[in-house]
């Protein structure tokens, strides 16, 4: 079967990556693609949001199978556009993909389903945005409504970084469009792990625990970005906790999705905060995350198109799906500046030697005259498995060693929480 993939980002290699090892495959078409999807299959130069010409596409091409990575093409309706000509797609819908698309819409779902969330409230005009948080505790936390590209988010520790947030969502209007809505939270406390799910509607299975690093630079330092490294899995989620998260979170929000007529199929990530009162989602995605991505499919036994076609089917509940007793680890190598203005077109050397060590999966990368080129903000996930996290980490970090670009920067502290996490959370 021929089988495209929608983005060009390291979630979209890593997803090619595990696709490509299915017998079922024979090629593979990716829209837009990036350097590393390259030596796998076909790159194409369609975007994202161009939901036509990508069915066009599948279409012409008789492409059996498409899966989507970023939440903006699911956003704009593209499952609904490929089911229109009768092509095979995954993902859930666009009335679905609504749980991601805004911030406001998931808390108001939460809080009609009895889903922990934070506490919050929802303002569209500037001015009683302003007079509620000056009576706030802090810190709190203000997110703009809609897609922000994993930046807009910021927790305000006082009352002066609470208002330069709002003025910049609300007034300034930096996230454009997404910034129609401001959602402004309590702040919660505790550990922050992801877990993704796989769901046809009914069934719903969980896929091991993560933890990624959004913060710019090592120590949880700097602005927020779409995400510095991962790890997997979170040593502070048991089968207990992982049970709870599944009855209490992940199953009533699929189920509440269903009775509101927005059946969900695909993969649901929940991002969640564990408290010392139990699990609390700060928010929903509705595909797979990145860089999770890279080290949860590492990870993974099962064919993953075996999967996605099970899904199709709505028989979720006759796969086993098992995981890999290891523990994987991805730290990203970013452009100088991220995530706020960095050039393009640096070369990249010592690729191929890094590559005997560990996964490489490109995001931000083109090829020009048989040279890999820097073509974005987070350029490379440098992944490595183990089944000792210490020697995970180290085998991550010593092959970063042999690779360079000018300005090349990335977090030193990528997994060293699975090192010395407090159990308290069980």
């Amino acid at each position: 079967m021929k089988v495209l993939i929608v983005g060009g980002g390291g979630r979209e290699h890593a997803l090619a990556w595990k696709i490509s090892r299915s017998p079922m495959v024979e090629g593979i078409y990716a829209a837009p693609g990036n350097a590393g999807i390259e030596r796998i299959g076909k790159c194409v130069s369609i975007k994202v949001d161009d939901i036509k010409t990508l069915a066009d596409f599948a279409e012409r091409e008789s492409i059996d199978l498409t899966v989507v990575g970023p939440e903006l093409p699911l956003t704009l309706g593209v499952v609904d556009e490929f089911q229109k000509k009768g092509l095979k797609i995954f993902g859930p819908t666009k009335s679905a993909s609504m749980i991601e698309g805004s911030k406001a819409f998931a808390k108001e779902f939460m809080r009609r389903h009895h889903i922990p969330t934070a506490s919050f409230k929802i303002f569209e005009q500037p001015e009683k945005a302003l007079d509620f948080i000056r009576s706030a505790e802090f810190p709190i936390v203000v997110k703009a409504d809609g897609l922000a590209a994993g930046k807009g988010t910021i927790v305000a520790q006082d009352l002066s970084s609470a208002e330069g947030a709002i003025n910049e969502i609300l007034v300034d209007k930096v996230f454009g469009d997404a910034g129609s809505k401001v959602v402004v939270e309590e702040f919660l406390e505790g550990e922050e792990v992801t877990v993704l799910a796989f769901t046809d509607g009914k069934t719903v299975v969980p896929m091991v625990s993560s933890q990624d690093y959004k913060r710019a630079y090592t120590d949880d330092r700097g602005p927020n970005t779409g995400g510095m490294g991962s790890y997997a899995p979170t040593l502070f989620i048991n089968d207990k906790m992982m049970k709870k998260i599944r009855e209490e979170i992940l199953e009533p929000t699929v189920v509440g999705l269903q009775n509101e007529e927005r059946n969900f199929t695909g993969i649901l990530y929940a991002g969640l905060m564990i408290t010392e009162v139990g699990p609390k989602v700060m928010e929903y995605n509705c595909r797979f995350g990145d860089p999770e991505t890279q080290v949860v499919l590492p990870l993974l036994k099962n064919d993953l198109v075996e999967i996605f076609l099970s899904i199709l089917k709505g028989e979720l509940d006759l796969e086993e799906i098992s995981w890999k007793d290891e523990f994987a680890v991805c730290v990203v190598l970013a452009s100088a500046g991220y995530p706020g203005k960095y050039d393009k077109g640096t070369e990249i050397s010592g690729l191929d030697r890094a590559e005997n060590e560990v996964t490489l999966f490109h995001a931000g990368t083109k090829t020009s005259n048989g040279r890999v080129l820097t073509n974005g903000g987070r350029v490379i996930g440098v992944t490595a498995t183990d089944k000792n996290i210490e020697k995970t980490i180290s085998k991550a970090y010593s092959a970063i060693e042999k690779i360079k670009f000018k300005g090349m920067q990335f977090r030193r502290d990528i997994g060293r929480k699975a090192t010395r996490v407090e159990r308290k959370y069980f």
